[in-house]
């Protein structure tokens, strides 16, 4: 012969029958058309497609290493698309389904559930521990996950004789075409349940409620996600469990609005408190605390309290709480309230004081002016 087909796979001529079919695919993956057009590597991939042909078939590889002609009964098969085209195993080099892929287990792994927690602020900043109740799909108690009766057990499939799928052959102008798909019968399994269990009928888990404790660590949020590996569902056949994943929900807290890690307040003070300073009592997430307002205070201002904020997620330390000052100003005066406040205007020289803006803010004729010139 004056191809040497074993050089063309490059493999050694006492490869075994696995090493030809893994030569060949690798190659194919390589030279086929669809992934490199060139006429080169056309011809390449016909000569690698006989070769195949010759050395997968006992028979054909002992006539060729004989010395034999192998296509000698088999006239027109050649290293054309005919009858012996591996075509098979071109579509197993490039998508795996060629040979056979087996039954499938009746185990597999549950789904993942979702479960809402509401928690108050406090939580969130600090954690807890609560106990859920979560209603899910257990193991089987009865058949423990093998979803037969007691003292029976899975027949294998008389239709794939437990291989889980069927193959069938059709012609086409590629030669035979080889297909498997899943066994109508045993829906892939290569066995058939005739007697299923009574309480789970035949998925190997059931339905039930129960209550799990959890630890929610200080520093979540609305909207963290917490996972719970194997908390969610057992799987039919009494497969793995699924996750669990805790949605954290936050209630809104009458006094504190939380911004990341900060927690933000106001407190209203008396424009006198404001103007001579004072002592205030707020409310924290520890407890009571005293703060200084300083004389002249004005609203707006705000007054940081370190570390009085929500603690951090998965690290040391915690945010800050920042007091909002808001000075309140009298809109009811009886005579001789009214009577001191003028005289501190006439001390201060402020019974008639002119309009002041502040940097940066405009009159109205000034808005005006500018909106006309932009125009």
């Amino acid at each position: 012969m004056a191809r040497d087909y074993y050089a063309i796979l490059g493999i050694r001529r006492d490869a075994s029958a696995d090493e030809v079919k893994k030569a060949y695919r690798r190659l194919a993956r390589e030279l086929h058309p669809d992934v490199n057009p060139d006429p080169e590597t056309q011809e390449r991939f016909k000569e690698i497609t006989q070769a195949y042909e010759v050395l997968s078939d006992p028979k054909k590889r002992e006539m060729y290493d004989l010395g034999g002609d192998p296509f000698a009964t088999a006239a027109g098969a050649g290293a054309g698309f005919g009858a012996g085209f591996p075509f098979g195993d071109i579509m197993d080099a490039f998508f795996g389904t060629g040979g056979s892929r087996g039954p499938r287990s009746r185990a597999r792994r549950g789904r993942n559930a979702t479960l809402r927690v509401d928690l108050e602020l406090a939580e969130t900043a600090f954690g807890t521990t609560r106990e859920l109740t979560v209603d899910t799909a257990v193991v089987c108690p009865t058949c423990t996950g093998a979803g037969t009766a007691a003292g029976t057990h899975p027949d294998t499939c008389d239709m794939c004789n437990g291989r889980g799928e069927v193959q069938q052959v059709t012609r086409s102008f590629l030669g035979q075409v080889m297909t498997s798909r899943p066994c109508p019968q045993c829906g892939g399994y290569g066995s058939v349940i005739r007697t299923p269990c009574p309480e789970c009928s035949g998925d190997g888990r059931v339905r039930t409620r129960r209550t799990i404790k959890v630890r929610i660590p200080a520093g979540v949020e609305n909207g963290t996600h917490i996972q719970l590996a194997g908390e969610g569902e057992i799987g039919p056949g009494g497969g793995p469990a699924g996750d669990l994943f805790l949605e954290i929900v936050e209630r809104p807290h009458p006094l504190f609005e939380r911004q990341g890690d900060d927690l933000h307040c106001t407190v209203q003070i008396p424009m006198t408190a404001a103007a001579l300073g004072t002592v205030v009592t707020v409310e924290t997430l520890d407890g009571p605390e005293e703060i200084d307002i300083r004389p002249g205070s004005q609203s707006g201002q705000v007054i940081p309290m370190y570390g009085r904020g929500v603690k951090h997620l998965n690290e040391s330390g915690r945010g800050d709480l920042m007091i909002h000052i808001n000075v309140e100003t009298p809109n009811k005066l009886d005579e001789e309230q009214e009577a001191l406040l003028r005289k501190l205007a006439l001390l201060r020289g402020e019974e008639r004081p002119p309009g002041k803006f502040a940097p940066g803010q405009q009159g109205l004729f000034s808005r005006l002016r500018d909106a006309f010139n932009t125009r």
